[in-house]
């Protein structure tokens, strides 16, 4: 029996120790948690992730997909993962972008929910009653009546692009969120209107736009508070 055959059977202490670190290292990356990985290559539509574990993980490159942005990953980046498992049958490990996402948005959604702040997104589809809102890996929920202050005709000009949004309500359990447009735009509408009459001054001469015709008269949009001219006051 050869000295490398006699090592192999009969391991040191030092070995021991090594196996020993090395196992320890690989339950540290529990099955269900988001940990840090890096992308070492990236091969037509699959991303290859380096996790620190015995095998890298292959995730598909449309799990990395961001709106508005062309190329969302290179080789290089360190990215946020989630280990669903440790070694499948084959051994490798099974990895999720979409899951580790999904874990980091709802964090943060949760706590500009909290905090009444916006949350940005992308419309990206049509629903039943509104439309889907992409909010960084976590999909929410657009009522049509929450798109804008006025009924929208075309919804295309503001498709795939990042935007803010208000939290109306969520629910992690069953992964609901509801959001709306509308709200961002109410109240930048009434910081203008406040803006607005501290600028108004009586007898001065402005510009605006009629929004609704009645038999007394016409309400004309100043640029964020309507005013009644009325028919006496009106020249044809």
């Amino acid at each position: 029996m050869s000295a490398a055959q006699t090592d192999t059977l009969n391991p040191t202490t030092d070995d021991f120790a090594s196996m020993l670190e090395a196992s320890l290292e690989t339950h540290a990356m529990s099955e269900g948690s988001v940990i840090e990985g890096i992308v070492t290559a990236i091969e037509k539509d699959t991303v290859i992730v380096d996790v620190g574990l015995k095998t890298e993980g292959r995730i598909p490159l449309r799990e990395f997909y961001t709106p508005g942005v062309e190329n969302p990953v290179k080789v290089g980046d360190k990215v946020d993962i989630y280990l669903e498992r440790i070694e499948n049958a084959l051994g490798d490990a099974v990895l999720s972008r979409d899951k580790a996402r999904r874990e980091e948005s709802w964090i943060k959604i949760e706590k500009l929910c909290e905090s009444k702040e916006p949350v940005n997104g992308a419309i990206v589809s049509r629903v039943k009653g509104g439309f889907t809102v992409d909010l960084g890996g976590v999909n929410a929920f657009l009522p049509g009546s929450q798109v804008d202050i006025r009924p929208v005709r075309d919804i295309a000009p503001l498709m795939n692009i990042e935007q803010p949004f208000i939290v109306l309500k969520m629910d992690r359990m069953r992964g609901n969120i509801v959001v709306s447009r509308r709200a961002i735009l109410e109240e930048s509408r009434a910081e203008q209107r406040a803006e607005l009459v501290g600028q108004l001054a009586e007898g001065e001469v402005r510009e605006g736009i009629v929004k609704n015709i009645t038999d007394y008269g016409a309400f004309v949009d100043l640029g964020g508070i309507d005013g009644l001219l009325h028919v006496t006051d009106m020249s044809w």
